[in-house]
């Protein structure tokens, strides 16, 4: 696939840039409109709105926005912007869908695949303002690992007039910019760079709100290319070489060695030879013999993955080995390299989206539009925004799982700094705290309950998030 050209690459940075000034400007009023930052609802708002305002509230908080508890005002910093990255890429990530022909309908609808123009015609009749409305929802339903389906922030009402100016942003990007390979690895860059450059030139100290524009810096396809290939590549040569030792005497040059162990699809471009005393070659970065001697059985982390360009770079390498060393098929291997091979964590929730839909969109562009296995990625720089007590609330009167909460509440206390240098394994081995793996259920089993507990839930919702990084983590 073709990478961004120069000038489609300025083209997005601008209209990335112009799209999060508009969509925070509009989820700001919108939430200023359902009285979110004051102390109580309006007079004249409804029962619904009541109650998305104080879901918003709720979410506001465990972002980490602040109520004032004499005044009862609430800050919706975080909440705007975390509502301003979701309304547009909603929008981004359905456009992606539409132009690479995977948008498919929900499994009420039969979950066929679908245009823009079928969910224009569909619009009226499922209750949509027009078919792009249509074709988001159907878009946030297919990828239940990138949008949470009980967000709050999606039943915000955007005015009509903002949400009229972010579609013409979209729609000013070319079909080019959708299936370029790169293009979600800028996008996050672009969508950080006013932010990164007014940190910079600030001087302040830097801290978990500024940690994430500062660092993110999207790494080139040379880079990755050289890594992978003389890590992953160079212990494929190793085995083939092995198996066929008078290749490494007989070869006259590395092309003729990378053209001997290239795969369909992966040719290993970067990959280099040195020849020994002894006259044979050798993967110059060796030949990595400690590790497993089957696709099947490697483990891949990108411990800080971003918008996930290693992730995806490493899903390419992995399927072709799983292809080249067992009879699967193409569906089975990209099944098999998402559940048991592929680990990513990240310290920003919204770069981890962005690494999940990245993944799931390279799957899809190789085997069409199907269910996904449960991808091992997580957000390890979520932090519990909560009182110590509310916390251990949700194990109830289990005491082993509430140590496990608080061993867990404990971690990631300063997650949103440390991300991924967090040591799971500190106080590794006491049987009566719970393992990260076995609070999954009660977090699941918490977030099944219908609860008046607004605050509650999106505690569970940032628990669930923490055991699943401390697990990959461990």
């Amino acid at each position: 696939m073709p990478t961004l050209s120069k000038e489609l690459r300025n083209r997005l940075a601008r209209v990335t840039l112009a799209a999060r000034g508009a969509a925070e400007s509009a989820c700001r009023a919108a939430l200023e409109n359902l009285a979110v930052h004051e102390k109580d609802y309006r007079g004249h708002m409804s029962v619904e709105q009541r109650l998305l305002r104080n879901k918003l509230r709720a979410r506001g908080r465990a972002l980490g926005d602040t109520r004032d508890e004499r005044s009862g005002a609430q800050d919706i910093r975080h909440l705007a912007e975390d509502a301003s990255y979701e309304h547009w890429h909603r929008l981004l990530f359905t456009r992606f869908l539409t132009e690479n022909n995977l948008l498919h309908t929900d499994e009420s609808q039969g979950n066929v695949p679908v245009t823009l123009q079928d969910c224009e015609e569909l619009a009226s009749e499922l209750g949509a303002r027009d078919g792009f409305e249509l074709a988001c929802r159907f878009a946030s339903k297919s990828l239940p690992g990138v949008f949470r389906s009980d967000d709050p922030v999606f039943a915000l009402t955007l005015a009509l007039n903002d949400q009229v100016e972010l579609r013409k942003l979209l729609e000013s990007l070319p079909t080019e910019v959708f299936t370029a390979s790169d293009s979600l690895g800028w996008t996050y860059q672009f969508w950080q760079a006013q932010r990164k450059e007014d940190v910079n030139e600030s001087g302040n100290k830097i801290g978990a709100d500024e940690l994430p524009s500062v660092t993110q810096l999207f790494t080139e396809d040379y880079m990755v290319d050289f890594l992978l290939d003389n890590t992953l590549g160079a212990w494929h040569a190793g085995k083939i070489l092995a198996a066929n030792p008078k290749l490494a005497e007989t070869a006259q040059c590395e092309d003729e060695l990378r053209q001997s162990v290239a795969l369909p699809g992966c040719p290993w471009s970067y990959l280099r030879f040195i020849k020994g005393k002894d006259g044979k070659w050798t993967p110059a970065a060796g030949t990595f013999d400690g590790w497993p001697k089957v696709a099947a059985a490697l483990r891949a982390l990108d411990p800080c993955m971003g918008s996930g360009h290693f992730v995806v770079a490493m899903f390419e390498r992995l399927v072709a080995l799983h292809l080249a060393e067992e009879e699967l098929d193409e569906a089975a291997a990209v099944a098999a390299v998402i559940r048991d091979n592929l680990f990513g964590l990240e310290i920003d929730p919204r770069c981890t989206q962005i690494g999940a839909f990245n993944l799931a969109l390279a799957a899809w562009r190789r085997v069409g539009h199907c269910k996904l296995p449960a991808m091992n990625l997580a957000c390890s720089g979520l932090a519990p925004n909560t009182r110590e007590a509310d916390w251990l609330a949700i194990a109830g009167d289990n005491q082993k799982l509430q140590r496990g909460m608080e061993r867990l509440y404990r971690l990631f206390q300063k997650a949103a700094v440390l991300g991924s240098l967090i040591n799971p394994r500190a106080g590794e081995g006491d049987l009566l705290v719970a393992a990260f793996h076995e609070l999954q259920p009660l977090l699941e089993k918490a977030l099944a309950q219908e609860t008046k507990d607004d605050t509650a839930h999106e505690m569970a919702v940032t628990a669930r998030g923490l055991a699943k990084a401390a697990e990959i983590l461990a």
